[in-house]
């Protein structure tokens, strides 16, 4: 009812009449889609330095112990805490491509509708799994903020912060592949299939 009272807007495109709540959902999803650039952006690019920095640390570790015959104690540990999170940084590009939950036999036996159906219910089981997950995660942070990891003298809560982190990361990335039109797009091309 309200709709037919709201004031119709022109696009620029085909002559489509598009009303101001349609315009303010799509800048709506034009500024999640923006924020979800930014900080998926940000979580891969620090997964993959966090990575590198493991790698390095990994021959350095090698080198010390085998050609200086001089043990370091803590590249273990920071090899073990840069790992946890390049894996839930690195999650986020995961879930914003689709490939953390996929089920591609039911994707491609729906169109439509039941296709949408189906990526809705997908981000919705994501998105409470990542939820659980923050919650949980961060129960564990405020656990263990007291107690230090060996070799670093850091508390343990940073490792451990790594699992509401990633997983807040994640729920944008599952919520910006939802309404995302390029994402739909990219899936429903025919040419893109493979045989």
């Amino acid at each position: 009812m309200a709709a037919r009272f709201a004031a119709p807007l022109v696009s620029g495109g085909g002559g489509r009449v598009v009303h101001a709540s349609d315009r303010w959902g799509h800048m709506i999803i034009r500024l999640i889609l923006a924020v979800d650039r930014v900080l998926t952006g940000l979580a891969v690019v620090t997964a993959m330095i966090a990575l590198a920095l493991a790698v390095l640390l990994g021959f350095w570790q090698v080198v010390a112990r085998f050609v200086l015959s001089q043990p370091s104690p803590w590249t273990e540990v920071a090899i073990q805490l840069l790992i946890a999170w390049m894996v839930f940084l690195g999650a986020t590009g995961a879930f914003r491509t689709g490939a953390a939950v996929s089920v591609d036999l039911a994707r491609r036996a729906l169109k439509g509708r039941g296709r949408l159906a189906l990526d809705v219910i997908i981000a919705a089981a994501s998105a409470g799994f990542l939820m659980l997950v923050v919650w949980q995660g961060w129960i564990v942070v405020r656990r263990v903020r007291f107690q230090n990891l060996a070799g670093l003298d850091i508390p343990v809560s940073y490792a451990y912060a790594a699992l509401p982190v990633g997983a807040a990361f994640c729920m944008i990335a599952v919520l910006a592949r939802l309404l995302d039109p390029e994402s739909r797009r990219e899936e429903t091309d025919p040419s893109l299939e493979t045989q």
